[in-house]
Formats: structure tokens, sequence, C-alpha cells
């Protein structure tokens, strides 16, 4: 059965000005129970992890800051919100709810985390509206217990996955993989060990010709024994903060090439989110809601 991870903290409301497209976190669970993809049994929910799990790809003065909330007005600002101690612990229970993903799907293939995607948290600071990054995390933890030795992250979000690459920049056991906007935040961009910038406007055929083409060579090369997959749906041409031009049909394309190559090489897969701005919600519900479609025809 796919699990799937959810919490009532994850629909909580950013500061006014920053509240859309929160309203995600609660209509899309909505909407697969609704359709009849899900029912209550397919969700767990998850808590707050141990801290060492997070430290293990975290520095610990940043995280001790954040949890007191005693960060800088500069680092406060990078993070892009006011910080309060809800948000924080939110950020922690993402993380624990990728971490419990990981034991379901090596029990069964697959699992999801309706948030997540938090990838542009870097070892010691937040950016972008992230503060812990989930994946980094889940993949640390994965390693420590020596439930995986070697680990591939495809990131396949608009945004370059910056934190991400920074955390794992000299950890040869993760295989870190970013197709986004090459004219998309973040402007500096870290050194992922694989990076795909794609120009502004590109569309369904150039985008999966050049997955099709780079998914199955990592595969063969890296040879993973655990995948993180980051599947932002801000590809699409709708959204407001990106700048390809995916249609709902692409994007849904991608994210079944993704996990039919994931269940075809017998590979466990973590699922997590990530963004999705387009100006319509029933867009960013229905793009999201694909994936769990998919996961859930695929691994039936």
């Amino acid at each position: 059965m796919l699990k799937i991870a959810y919490h009532p903290i994850y629909k909580h409301p950013l500061p006014e000005g920053h509240r859309f497209p929160m309203i995600k976190y609660e209509l899309l669970p909505q909407q697969l129970l609704y359709e009849g993809t899900c029912t209550e049994d397919n969700f767990f929910e998850p808590s707050f992890p141990e801290d060492h799990h997070i430290l293990a790809a975290h520095d610990k003065i940043y995280y001790q800051n954040l949890m007191s909330l005693e960060l800088s007005k500069r680092e406060a600002r990078k993070i892009g919100f006011p910080l309060s101690d809800e948000l924080v612990q939110r950020e922690r229970i993402i993380a624990d709810g990728t971490i419990k993903g990981c034991h379901f799907a090596l029990e069964q293939g697959i699992a999801m985390n309706i948030a997540g995607g938090t990838h542009h948290a870097y070892s010691d600071r937040g950016e972008a509206f992230c503060m812990l990054n989930d994946q980094a995390i889940g993949a640390r933890y994965l390693l420590n217990h020596e439930l995986a030795k070697k680990i591939l992250i495809v990131d396949l979000d608009v945004h370059q996955g910056n934190g991400t690459a920074e955390i794992f920049e000299t950890d040869h056991s993760v295989f870190t993989f970013s197709m986004h906007g090459k004219g998309n935040y973040p402007f500096k961009k870290e050194v992922s060990d694989l990076d795909i910038p794609l120009e502004k406007g590109t569309t369904d055929q150039e985008y999966l010709s050049i997955l099709k083409k780079t998914l199955p060579a990592l595969l063969e090369r890296v040879q993973p024994d655990f995948i993180f997959y980051l599947c932002g749906v801000d590809v699409l041409e709708t959204d407001k903060l990106g700048t390809l031009s995916m249609a709902l049909d692409g994007c849904k394309e991608r994210d079944r090439f993704v996990l039919q190559s994931c269940y075809d090489a017998k590979i466990p897969v973590q699922c997590s989110m990530g963004g999705g701005y387009s100006p319509e919600i029933r867009i960013i519900v229905e793009a999201h809601a694909n994936t769990f479609r998919l996961a859930e025809d695929i691994y039936a």
C-alpha cells in the first residue's frame, strides 16, 4: 500500500503575503480521498525526529539558533518570512515524514510526502522558505543506519537544489542531480554532481527528451540502491515563479517516467512534492495529484 506522510501542521498558514499556495497542503489530501485514489489508510502522521537525525545534515549552531528563534536578521531575511516556533516545528515534522517514508519505501518500493522538497536549506543556513533539508536528512539517515550505500537524488523542481548540492558536495555516497530553469532562482548556483540548466521556455518535448536520455544513463552509472525524487510542479508554463513551458500532460509524463524507471530497476524511491506556484490552485493540485495517481497505478 502506498504510504503518504501528512500532518495537519503542513497547512499552517504563513504570514500575510506568503499564504498562497499553502492551501495546497489542505486541498491535495482532500482531492486524493474524494476521487478514490487514496483512502485514510494510505496516510500516516509524522511527528518530531530525534535531533541527531537532523544534525547529520545540519550544523549544530545553526540548528540551535533556529530552534530558539535566535537567527540574525540577515539569516531570517534569507529564509523569506518571519520565524515562528510553529513554522520551525512544521519543518521538523516534514523531515520526520521523509525519514519514516524511507522505511516505507524500503518495504514497499515507494513512499510520498505531501510536503517536503526543502532543497534550498544549506547545512548551516536556510534560504527561500526552506529551513531544514528533508531529503538530505533522509539520505544521511539511510546511510548512517546502513540502510543504503549509494543514493541518487533526482531533483526536478524548476529551481536548482542548491542546499542539497552544498550538503553533499564532498559526500560520494550521495549523487545529486538537478535539472532546472537556467534563469530561475538561485541566481548563483551551487555545483551538483550533475546539473542540467534549461533555457527559458523549454517545452515538454525538449524536457522529456533530455530526461529520458539522462536518467537511464545515471542509473547505470551511479548504481543507486535508493532514490529521492523531488517532483516540484513549478515546471509548468502557468507557474508564476518558473521559466519553463511544460503542460500538465508533460509534467505527468515526467513523473511517470521517473517512477516507472525506479519501479523497473527495483530501486526504492521517496518522493517529496516541492514547489508549485501557478495562479490557479486547481492547476497546482491537479499536477501534484497526478504524481500520486501514477504512484498508485505503477506500484499497485
